[in-house]
C-alpha cells in the first residue's frame, strides 16, 4: 500500500502487513488474538539488497499499530511524515514497524503482566527476530530505535530500562510518569463509574464492548482497569484497583505495586541499562492535561542525577495533537542508529 501526502507529492514509501503468530500471546488471560498483522513502513525505493536502520513505533492507549498508519483528515499520518522527512533530507531511508498490541482493555503498556499477556517479550523475542528475517534491516541493537507517545513513550523508556543492549536509541513523548500525580487524581471519578456497575469491573468491561455509544468516563475507567491488570502482578483472574470502591481509600500494598512500575522510580536500578543507549530523547507539553509534564520533569531530574545523557525539552502544547513533535525526535533517532 503506497502512502501519499494530502498536498505534496513526495516520493512515497509503502506499507506492508507482516503476519505474526505469537506463541507467547497464545492463551493470554484476556483472550486477545495471538495472530497479529503488523504494519511495516518501507521507504521509497526500498531495495532488499541494501540494509536499513529500523524504528519501532508504539501506539498510545486506545490506538493500535494499524490505527497509527491510517489516513488522517488533517495533518500527516506517520508514514506521510516519514515520506516528507526523507524527501527533505532530515533523515535517511528507514524502516518503521508498528507493533499490533491492542487488547480487550483498550490498549497496552507493553509490559509482561500476568493479567494481560507477555507483550514485552512478544516484541523482543518474536517480532524483532521476524522483522530481521523478513526485511533488509541492519542487524543488532545499534541500528534499532523505539519510540512512542503516552503509553508508547512509557513503554519506550521501560524497554530501554528492562532490555539492556536491545536498543540503540529511544524517544519518549509525554510518556506516563509520576504516577502519584498522573493516576491518583482520577480514582474518585473511576469509583463513580464503577458504582454504576455495582463495583463489578468485569461487568464494566463487558458492557463497554456492547455499548452503542462509548462514554469518555467509561474509557477513563477502562484505562485504569488496564493499568491495574498491567502494574499489579496479583491481578490474574480478577482486576482489582488500588483503592476501596466505596470510600476511595488507597490500598497501600496494591498502590506500591503500581509505583514500582513508574519510570521515575526505576532510574537508579536501570542506570547501567540506560547508559548503553546512544541516544535518549524526551519531551512533553507544559500544558499537558494529565499533568505528565511534572512526572517527566521528575524523570529528567533523576536521569541527570544518575549522569545519564539525555535530551528533555518542553513545548507549548497539551497531551493531544502532538505528532508534529516527531519532526524533532525522528531525525534525532536516525542520527543515533544509522
Amino acid at each position: 500500500m503506497s502512502i501519499h501526502n494530502h498536498h505534496s507529492s513526495y516520493p512515497s514509501g509503502h506499507i506492508e502487513y507482516l503476519e505474526i503468530e505469537s506463541g507467547l500471546l497464545k492463551d493470554n488471560p484476556l483472550g486477545d488474538p495471538h495472530v497479529r498483522h503488523v504494519p511495516v513502513y518501507l521507504p521509497p525505493d526500498y531495495d532488499s539488497s541494501q540494509s536499513y536502520p529500523v524504528m519501532y513505533y508504539l501506539a498510545a492507549y486506545t490506538n493500535s499499530g494499524q490505527g497509527v498508519v491510517g489516513w488522517r483528515n488533517f495533518g500527516e499520518s506517520i508514514p506521510e511524515r516519514l515520506n516528507r522527512l526523507i524527501a527533505e533530507g532530515q533523515l535517511g531511508p528507514v524502516i518503521m514497524v508498528f507493533p499490533e498490541c491492542f487488547t480487550r482493555l483498550g490498549g497496552n503498556q507493553y509490559l509482561d503482566a500476568p493479567g494481560m499477556g507477555q507483550y514485552a517479550s512478544h516484541i523482543h523475542e518474536e517480532l524483532i527476530p521476524l522483522v530481521e528475517r523478513s526485511y533488509a534491516v541492519k542487524p543488532g541493537a545499534t541500528h534499532r530505535a523505539v519510540l512512542g507517545k503516552s503509553s508508547g513513550g512509557f513503554a519506550a523508556i521501560r524497554f530501554a530500562m528492562d532490555f539492556p543492549g536491545q536498543w540503540g536509541a529511544i524517544a519518549n513523548h509525554s510518556g506516563d510518569a509520576g504516577f502519584d500525580l498522573l493516576y491518583k487524581r482520577d480514582f474518585p471519578a473511576v469509583a463513580d463509574v464503577l458504582a454504576q456497575f455495582d463495583g463489578d469491573v468485569k461487568k464494566l468491561v463487558k458492557r463497554f464492548w456492547k455499548a452503542k455509544k462509548i462514554m469518555g468516563s467509561h474509557i477513563l475507567a477502562l484505562m485504569h482497569v488496564c493499568m491495574a491488570a498491567t502494574y499489579d502482578e496479583s491481578n490474574v483472574a480478577e482486576w482489582v484497583l488500588p483503592f476501596d470502591l466505596q470510600s476511595c481509600e488507597l490500598d497501600e500494598t496494591r498502590w506500591q505495586r503500581w509505583l514500582a512500575h513508574d519510570p521515575v522510580n526505576r532510574v537508579s536500578q536501570s542506570k547501567s541499562a540506560l547508559q548503553q543507549l546512544n541516544g535518549l530523547y524526551m519531551d512533553c507539553g507544559f500544558r499537558d492535561q494529565y499533568f505528565i509534564h511534572y512526572g517527566m520533569r521528575q524523570l529528567a531530574k533523576k536521569l541527570e542525577k544518575a549522569g545519564i545523557e539525555h535530551i528533555y525539552t518542553e513545548f507549548n502544547g497539551t497531551h493531544s495533537g502532538i505528532d508534529y513533535r516527531l519532526d524533532e525526535s525522528l531525525p534525532f533517532l536516525y542520527e543515533n542508529i544509522q
